[in-house]
């Protein structure tokens, strides 16, 4: 049946326009930049007081369970998800809350019918105002008219999707795992020591790889027969992956300047980051770093560029006027160890293989991801018959 979104819903609304004072220990509270793809950020969001999240909660600014929270100021729709219990936690109104009748819309359901292609530009078409900010009009978004199958058919779509999800989310937790087993090890054998032990040598980033700029790609635009290659800039670096909206070069720019699967890039300026790309083949931009070297093992001198992040940015900030950056003089006055043979091979051996199974994660997550984002809009439409996919 053709439904309105407020006739499939108890309540459309949005988080409170009041931002009450933050502080440093509280009931956290949270913006549109605060979301994730599953959930919310708590490292990143703010703390409120008990007495300003109650008024939040009395005003109805507190997601309940079941309730599908959509961004709907500044990337609108980038991230929506169901809200999977009830806690003492508020959001403003960069954030939307819809909550389904269940006996018509299963929330899972209306989770994943927002996200579909076609939805989406109905929405972008019709319901967003500003240009700075653009944000969704939710009295026109309550107009927007979507079918919904019967319960049956839709907690079978769920479930297909749920599963990807499922194996999604399941990589984001052994890859933090993976992280923080690395960090702790990289600690442990290489940052313990008053003095440089018997057989290590002192070095900087310099000795250990090379830091090759990337190219400014508007001047390698392709030309009217190539297929482009997406663009990795600092904008696809921080999200990790390419999208539709980003730029095209042409194909055939130097080797050195095209990007795989777990390539080290080191944003310099800017969003200071260091990080294994897991996008898929690109070409490398201006003020990006592709972090390599002929002599060590991807394991180190990822490490230790990632141990001298933290310094980049601390310069970088001290020395922005309009946006921050480091210069290369500062690859060589971060220090490092460099381990004898033995010691390199035997902490190598523990640590690589950490790293490479977080870039076979990554790069899992990106395939399923795909899988999802192609099925979604042919299971909602009815193209693909439900009983025809197996997982």
């Amino acid at each position: 049946m053709i439904y309105k979104l407020k006739d499939i819903c108890i309540k459309v609304t949005d988080g409170s326009h009041f931002s009450p004072k933050a502080q440093e220990e509280g009931y956290p509270m949270f913006s549109v930049k605060d979301m994730h793809e599953y959930g919310f950020n708590y490292t990143s969001c703010k703390r409120i007081s008990k007495q300003d999240f109650e008024k939040m909660q009395s005003s109805g600014c507190v997601p309940q369970e079941g309730d599908v929270l959509v961004a709907k100021d500044g990337s609108y729709l980038k991230e929506i998800f169901v809200c999977t219990e009830t806690k003492n936690e508020a959001i403003l109104s960069s954030i939307a809350i819809f909550r389904p009748n269940q006996e018509i819309v299963n929330p899972y359901y209306l989770c994943y019918l927002l996200k579909s292609p076609q939805i989406y530009n109905y929405i972008a078409s019709n319901c967003v105002s500003g240009s700075a900010l653009p944000r969704i009009v939710l009295k026109d978004f309550k107009e927007v008219e979507m079918e919904v199958p019967n319960m049956s058919t839709q907690t079978k779509i769920v479930n297909i999707l749920k599963n990807i999800d499922y194996k999604i989310q399941n990589n984001y937790k052994i890859n933090r795992n993976l992280s923080e087993q690395a960090k702790a090890l990289f600690e442990e054998e290489l940052l313990k020591f008053d003095s440089v032990p018997d057989g290590w040598k002192e070095g900087s980033l310099i000795d250990i790889a090379d830091y090759l700029n990337g190219l400014a790609m508007q001047k390698f635009r392709p030309s009217g027969d190539e297929n482009g290659l997406p663009v990795l800039k600092i904008k696809e670096l921080r999200q990790g992956y390419c999208d539709a909206n980003s730029e095209l070069c042409s194909p055939n720019v130097k080797q050195e300047y095209i990007i795989h699967d777990g390539d080290v890039i080191f944003s310099w300026s800017g969003s200071l980051l260091v990080d294994f790309w897991c996008g898929g083949e690109c070409g490398l931009n201006q003020h990006l770093f592709k972090v390599t070297s002929k002599k060590y093992d991807k394991w180190f001198y990822y490490a230790w560029t990632l141990y001298h992040l933290d310094r980049f940015i601390a310069v970088a900030d001290d020395k922005a006027t309009t946006m921050g950056h480091i210069k290369r003089e500062e690859l060589s006055k971060a220090e490092i160890l460099i381990p004898d043979s033995d010691s390199y091979k035997r902490i190598g051996e523990v640590l690589g293989p950490l790293y490479d199974m977080i870039i076979s994660k990554r790069v899992e997550n990106r395939k399923l991801a795909a899988l999802r984002d192609e099925l979604l809009p042919k299971l909602m439409s009815g193209e693909i018959d439900v009983l025809e996919v197996e997982l």
